[in-house]
């Protein structure tokens, strides 16, 4: 390596388009907008050891760590987004968000 090299900053150009940022983000969110993620709702967890795992069958009851009426967690894509109620809609099991995750949040807990 010749130690008479002189360093130089690298030089970055824009990546917005000359018209402003807006418009590139509102193509950039088009792009996204048709990707499916995976909704889950979780009721509850416990642990239990293998032994007992194996012994389960129709009938058994497993205890949760949440007590009846509280609220279930909504994931998307396994990262916790919200949190809800049961509801029947239609004959059919839905969810009520009763409090929503902020994005803000939802880094600070990422990191």
């Amino acid at each position: 390596m010749n130690a008479n090299v002189q360093a130089e900053p690298a030089e970055f150009h824009d990546l917005t388009d000359e018209g402003g940022d807006k418009g590139a983000r509102d193509v950039n969110l088009e792009v996204i907008l048709d990707v499916p993620v995976t909704l889950s709702m979780e009721v509850g967890r416990t642990r239990i050891p293998i032994r007992n795992f194996l012994q389960l069958n129709q009938g058994s009851v497993v205890e949760l760590d949440r007590t009846a009426g509280e609220p279930l967690d909504v994931y998307v894509n396994g990262t916790l987004v919200a949190h809800g109620e049961v509801v029947v809609v239609n004959e059919r099991f839905g969810i009520r968000l009763t409090d929503v995750i902020s994005p803000a949040e939802r880094l600070r807990k990422l990191k």
